[in-house]
């Protein structure tokens, strides 16, 4: 899940960036998807007793952390994250907190956010076991339409429905991300 996710995360990130750079020209800049989400707003992060998150990043690695699980338990995809579940199975979680930060900076970054940066592989070198030695296989077309049902699931545990524009949006730009991922 963690290449899969992160190569995804990332596309939907730049696409979403792209998109908002080519604005018409106003006296104020538009509303970005990061300020539809939450925006900058400071909000006490559950995970993190006494620490400060602002508001459209919690809402975004809400969105991450379901979706991963859901992909944990989805058997057409979860074959292509054996590390990370067996790391999880043993209590050790460095690999999933490591995915779950990084697909959260990307998508924070590609949806307009200003306090984060990306650092990860590109969407192909991150789902492409010869250059992520934590990725288990290529992905093919049906296995990224079982990313997108469980990306759906996701979000839906967190209150953001597949009708939601803001939803609605962020699956066009993942589905943009298919030559990416799948590489077979």
């Amino acid at each position: 899940m963690s290449k899969l996710s992160l190569s995804i995360l990332a596309t939907i990130i730049i696409s979403v960036m792209l998109f908002s750079s080519c604005s018409k020209n106003s006296t104020s800049p538009a509303p970005t998807l990061y300020d539809s989400l939450g925006s900058t707003a400071l909000v006490i992060d559950p995970a993190h007793s006494g620490t400060m998150i602002e508001k459209g990043r919690l809402t975004i690695r809400s969105v991450v952390d379901s979706t991963i699980f859901v992909i944990a338990a989805d058997t057409n995809i979860n074959v292509f994250f054996k590390v990370l579940l067996a790391e999880v199975t043993s209590g050790n979680t460095s690999g999933f907190q490591a995915l779950s930060k990084n697909l959260t900076d990307f998508i924070c970054v590609g949806t307009g956010a200003k306090n984060f940066t990306y650092g990860g592989k590109s969407m192909h070198d991150a789902h492409d076991p010869t250059t992520n030695n934590r990725m288990n296989g290529k992905a093919q077309s049906d296995d990224f339409d079982s990313f997108e049902q469980d990306l759906t699931k996701g979000a839906a545990k967190n209150g953001v429905p597949s009708t939601a524009q803001v939803f609605v949006s962020l699956a066009k730009i993942v589905e943009s991300l298919r030559s990416q991922v799948v590489q077979m």
